[in-house]
């Protein structure tokens, strides 16, 4: 092996590290926040209806991860403030952005909304002790995975050089959920360090306090193969692996690895991962969309058809799911029919 080649998460990393840097990327995609102003509004109801269960602290923290244009947290401390003046007060708001770019177009749409001034992190590690509501929407899948891709004999791992994939021998992954089934030779397993560690220190945080936190991405809630990693450029599906930097790397989210990393930490309870179709429709999309017709009934069918797109299965409503975690919660949390059970247990492959 050259010394040029790479392994696919520093080669991620770094191409996501520079895109978000130095590019737009509300250019290349969309997220259910620009979609329309409910999802966001239905969140700040969850964070609302959440805060009371956790008997009403004052202050709390409240805390988006990869907050994107900001324009989520205004539209959810927009209703806050409306509907819940006290939660509103009460709030602090600290988003979790590591591009300064980005910083100061969340500053301007974020301006007036929250009830002290906004304060910024690069991790979670910074974020102030005390009770906390967490989202994170699309924040999971631009974090960097690792493949190994079977072949004759064993596994490989996949490097970048030159452009390309390279296979480096290697042994399949600890630890991981997928089982010991029989692999076909060429099958692709996806692991994501990042996310693991993330979520583990997410979990940790709300055991050793209270609080919530909602997990929302596109992905899957069973042990899945196959290569799952795209890139779009200029609102265009692109090659991942040229022209590092000018494109946005994703990769889908393994959901139920997530939700056992939770589980191990003790103290969460788990809540799903359910499709978000569901789970909008559970916090009252509907009741909302009609709100907003009768109030401006020129822009329903413009309503009508931004839900659909954030709910229907054949767009959003299947593909992206959501995960609950929580801790010193009275009764369950909102959105969901009840908690995962965790009898699955982690399995080494062979």
């Amino acid at each position: 092996m050259s010394g040029a080649a790479e392994r696919l998460d520093h080669f991620m990393a770094r191409a996501n590290a520079a895109y978000y840097a130095g590019c737009d990327p509300f250019a290349d995609f969309i997220t259910s926040p620009e979609i329309s102003q409910v999802f966001g509004e239905l969140l700040g109801a969850w964070t609302a209806a959440v805060w009371v269960q956790l008997g009403r602290p004052d202050p709390f923290v409240l805390v988006e991860a990869g907050p994107g244009r900001g324009t989520l947290m205004a539209d959810a401390l927009r209703l806050v403030r409306r509907v819940a003046p006290d939660c509103h007060t009460a709030a602090r708001l600290h988003l979790i952005e590591t591009s300064p770019r980005l910083r100061g177009i969340q500053a301007r749409a974020l301006d007036g909304m929250a009830p002290v001034p906004v304060c910024w992190h690069d991790s979670l590690a910074t974020v102030p002790d005390g009770p906390m509501i967490f989202l994170a929407n699309e924040f999971l899948d631009a974090l960097p995975i690792r493949q190994f891709i079977r072949q004759v004999g064993g596994w490989a791992e996949r490097f970048v050089r030159h452009g390309a994939f390279v296979a480096v021998p290697a042994s399949f992954p600890p630890d991981h959920p997928a089982g010991t089934r029989v692999v076909p030779e060429g099958d692709v397993l996806e692991t994501c360090q990042p996310a693991l560690d993330f979520t583990q220190a997410l979990a940790t945080r709300l055991g050793h306090a209270s609080g919530a936190a909602l997990l929302i991405d596109y992905g899957y809630d069973a042990p899945a193969w196959g290569d799952s990693l795209q890139a779009l450029r200029g609102g265009r599906p692109a090659d991942p692996l040229h022209d590092p930097g000018t494109a946005d790397l994703t990769a889908h989210v393994d959901f139920r690895s997530i939700a056992q990393r939770a589980a191990q930490c003790g103290g969460v309870d788990i809540w799903g991962s359910v499709p978000q179709g569901p789970f909008l429709a559970a916090l009252g999309l509907a009741a909302r969309c009609a709100q907003l017709e009768r109030a401006a009934p020129r822009q329903a069918v413009q309503t009508r058809v931004a839900a659909a797109r954030l709910a229907a299965p054949e767009h959003m409503g299947q593909l992206f799911r959501v995960l609950g975690l929580s801790a010193g919660l009275v009764g369950g949390l909102p959105g969901f029919a009840g908690r995962r059970g965790t009898e699955v247990s982690p399995n080494r492959g062979t």
